[in-house]
């Protein structure tokens, strides 16, 4: 019996292996040039072509043009955040100092508000278009903050699994390293202004000091 294609309704496992990996990625870079010309509006046909694939294999990897969409948010916003992280953790020793590494990443998260222009302009197209697409909302519904931010997620994972943490909620602890050290950066550029660099210092040491008093082991 022949199988049925992949389509937003019938979505399957991702295709894996590194001819995936690359078509994947070719996916997600054509529809975030899309997306932020044309708006949430541009069509899969069109995704599919600029990545030189087929419609199904869009659907393939991804499953819907709203899981595409939080897929590009994911790779341009969070992917690199979480990357950063996750370096920090790979480098610390077990007597290593985990403030100074939370802290450098917070840096670095802060940077990356300023230096990557994607990060604003896609939320900006969020903003601009969910009232005419209330669908985006979707994709968000569908995930919880871990698989929003996966890497963190595994960062922190791991630092509890070498017993520098202590974590008995993922979800909200994700959320408050990102609360604390990212998103205020995020809201006032979204307002065309910026945290000055002596309170972006503060904020960043004393999140990551929050941070530690609340998860971190004694």
């Amino acid at each position: 019996m022949p199988t049925t294609p992949a389509t937003p309704d019938t979505p399957k496992q991702p295709p894996a292996g590194p001819r995936a990996e690359a078509k994947r990625a070719a996916i997600v870079k054509a529809a975030r040039e899309l997306f932020l010309r044309e708006g949430f509006a541009v069509s899969v046909d069109h995704i599919a072509a600029a990545a030189g694939v087929s419609k199904v294999t869009v659907y393939n990897h991804f499953g819907s043009k709203e899981a595409l969409f939080v897929a590009v948010i994911k790779d341009s916003t969070d992917a690199p955040l979480g990357e950063t992280l996750t370096a920090a953790v790979e480098d610390l020793g077990d007597s290593d100092d985990l403030r100074a590494a939370l802290i450098a990443a917070g840096r670095a998260w802060v940077a990356a508000v300023h230096d990557n222009p994607d990060v604003l302009a896609l939320n900006r197209l969020v903003a601009a278009e969910l009232p005419r697409f209330p669908e985006l909302g979707a994709g968000w519904r569908h995930a919880d903050p871990a698989g929003h931010h996966p890497a963190v997620a595994e960062a922190l994972t791991r630092l509890c699994d070498r017993g520098r943490l202590a974590i008995p909620d993922l979800r909200v602890a994700v959320l408050q390293l990102y609360s604390l050290l990212y998103y205020p950066h995020l809201v006032f550029a979204a307002y065309g202004t910026s945290v000055d660099a002596d309170l972006t210092e503060r904020l960043i040491s004393g999140g990551v000091d929050m941070f530690l008093g609340r998860y971190e082991q004694a």
